[in-house]
């Protein structure tokens, strides 16, 4: 089965509007798929479950820390009418403005004028984020790609990495399981912890109502998939799988094309199937 639960659009910081996402999808052969905006669900006032094979479930990729360590949080199969989860993506979105003007203050202090202005065409009509600052600082040639954007400017520990005010992982938990969601790790492997560090943060994860980790996201090694699959065993955890396709022609991203899941891994679908 063909499954991808981590994707993005031009509604988020993806660059394919979700109509041609979602027939990207359907022409890749997806089974399953999630969009899973960052703190937002905009894309689904846009499309519908189509027909045919593809089963289209509601998805959102919530910002949040963890001991001061920022995180994601995927929600799945949500209400996505559930007022409780409509209040947090509006609090979500109130911080990501926030921290957008941030940034521009940051970018400024460096010599690169009025960027948030320069970065909102990239944005869609959504929120800014950072690859929309990025793409805007390749247009003027303060960097040659986005890649080095982040590399200079917007990484971690870089002027443009503002550590904003998200919501705390208990309340981004408890609004996917209020809306009837599964709440999931995302993309564990690229937070670089410890195996010990990244344990503690699973217990915190699962006391506070996580039931689901990503085994694979994008293109992994095999010894990344199989010890992110023994961690989820040994926690008892459900397992999901994403591309977290952003764009075409990112082959480590690519929409519908991650690897199955190790044999004894439950997977988070098998609920909904």
């Amino acid at each position: 089965m063909n499954v991808d639960l981590h994707c993005h659009t031009n509604l988020s910081d993806g660059s394919l509007p979700p109509e041609e996402l979602l027939k990207l999808a359907i022409e890749r052969k997806i089974d399953i798929l999630a969009i899973t905006g960052h703190d937002n669900i905009d894309c689904y006032s846009r499309i519908s479950a189509p027909e045919g094979p593809l089963t289209l479930i509601s998805g959102i990729e919530f910002s949040t820390t963890w001991k001061n360590i920022g995180i994601h949080i995927v929600g799945l199969n949500m209400d996505l009418s559930n007022p409780e989860l409509l209040k947090g993506i509006e609090f979500q979105s109130i911080a990501r403005e926030k921290r957008a003007i941030l940034i521009d203050e940051k970018l400024h202090s460096l010599g690169f004028k009025d960027c948030l202005e320069g970065a909102k065409p990239y944005s869609s009509g959504q929120q800014v984020g950072r690859p929309h600052f990025a793409q805007y600082l390749v247009e003027i040639g303060a960097v040659t790609n986005i890649q080095q954007a982040f590399k200079r400017y917007l990484g971690a520990g870089k002027a443009g990495d503002i550590k904003q005010q998200w919501a705390s992982l208990n309340d981004v938990i408890s609004w996917i399981r209020g809306a009837g969601g599964v709440a999931v790790l995302a993309h564990p492997t690229k937070y670089k912890m410890t195996r010990t560090k990244l344990c503690l943060l699973l217990e915190d994860f699962i006391d506070l109502g996580g039931e689901a980790m990503e085994v694979i996201s994008g293109t992994q090694t095999v010894s990344e998939t199989q010890s992110m699959a023994r961690l989820c065993k040994q926690y008892n955890l459900l397992a999901s799988r994403g591309s977290d396709f952003h764009s075409p022609g990112q082959p480590w991203a690519a929409l519908g094309m991650t690897n199955d899941l190790p044999d004894y891994c439950e997977p988070v679908w098998s609920q909904w199937t």
